[in-house]
């Protein structure tokens, strides 16, 4: 599987698009406000800058893509009023994603995140904000050398840059879980050791010094790779898989051959990749939680068919159909794992740029 050329979220704004099924995202979103509005604080307070250049990286497409851009916006513009600035700075917006992300309807949206800044600052702030697409994986180069200030990633950098390699032998599975063999759960950590440790050297390039970067992923607040909270909301499609295996709708071997390149960390992972790239100090680094069960707003079964049908759908073709298979997806959840309320855990750390 080429990842860069495969994974995006659903389409659209139709009943399976990521843009109709992300409030669970967006909910995660909010939950790190406040760490989001003191790094920016600290940056604009440490550097001044005239204008701000702000990435988001991995931004989809969906309410959720000008959310965070917004809130940061608004948080220098009233930063700068109570400074007695008569004019805020000029910002400069990327908006990064693979290039087979829903770009089309990103900027359909951009008008109206546009009407909301001038009602919110005035009639003219619309000349001081301009907002750009970088389709790319930020695993490579995105920005030129000491030109942005402000990084975000909000539930993207848990997703690995490739299925790992020597991971055969994962039979029933899909990712890593409880049943996976040592080998193959460390070859999805080393996979995920590597891409981390790359996207921070490049991040450290592409920020000035001084720079700010704020990230959440999926995780886990434990050491134990194989927790439940770190595989909940995979679990129904491997439930559902073995089923239609079962049933003679799949061969069990396409079913082998099937791996989802996601790894979610733990805290301590995080921290020693971060002091072991050596160019960020950590400000901030914790977890919270967000329980999961038939009673919340988000519908899980949906929510994970908009990040997972892309790459359903490249690696079985027309063998399977996506409707019986996510609503196998939701009988399992409605019936047996919604009832075990399951926690999900998120790992947010923020970070500046020291070297």
């Amino acid at each position: 599987m080429e990842v860069a050329k495969v994974l995006h979220m659903n389409e659209g704004i139709g009943k399976a698009s990521y843009a109709k099924n992300s409030l669970f995202q967006q909910k995660v979103i909010l939950m790190t406000k406040s760490i989001r509005d003191e790094a920016i604080y600290a940056l604009y307070r440490s550097l001044s800058p005239e204008a701000i250049c702000i990435a988001d990286l991995g931004c989809s497409s969906g309410p959720n893509t000008f959310l965070t851009i917004s809130e940061l916006i608004k948080t220098i513009y009233e930063e700068s009023k109570i400074n007695g600035q008569k004019q805020s700075p000029e910002f400069q917006v990327f908006l990064n994603d693979l290039p087979g992300n829903d770009f089309n309807t990103i900027f359909r949206w951009l008008p109206a995140f546009y009407e909301d800044l001038r009602k919110h600052m005035g009639d003219g702030f619309g000349t001081n904000c301009f907002v750009a697409g970088v389709a790319g994986s930020f695993y490579n180069r995105l920005f030129p050398s000491n030109s942005v200030h402000f990084v975000h990633s909000s539930y993207s950098l848990h997703w690995l840059s490739r299925v790992p390699h020597g991971i055969e032998n994962n039979i029933g599975n899909i990712h890593v879980a409880s049943t996976s063999p040592q080998d193959v759960v460390e070859a999805y950590y080393e996979q995920y050791e590597r891409d981390f440790l790359n996207f921070l050297k490049l991040r450290s390039i592409e920020l000035v010094k001084g720079g700010r970067m704020v990230l959440t992923v999926m995780g886990r607040n434990n050491e134990d790779r194989v927790s439940k909270a770190s595989c909940y909301l995979l679990e129904p499609m491997v439930m559902a898989l073995k089923e239609l295996i079962a049933e003679g709708s799949i061969e069990e071997e396409k079913v082998v051959a099937f791996n989802i390149p996601v790894y979610y960390p733990s805290p301590a992972e995080v921290k020693y990749i971060v002091e072991k790239e050596g160019s960020f100090a950590i400000d901030v680094l914790k977890t919270s939680e967000i329980h999961m069960d038939s009673s919340n707003e988000y519908n899980a079964t949906q929510c994970m068919r908009a990040y997972t049908e892309p790459l359903v759908v490249n690696h079985f073709g027309d063998e399977l159909n996506m409707d019986q298979v996510f609503h196998k997806c939701t009988e399992i959840f409605d019936n047996i794992i919604a009832k075990e309320k399951t926690t999900c855990i998120n790992v947010v750390v923020s970070l500046t740029k020291t070297n």
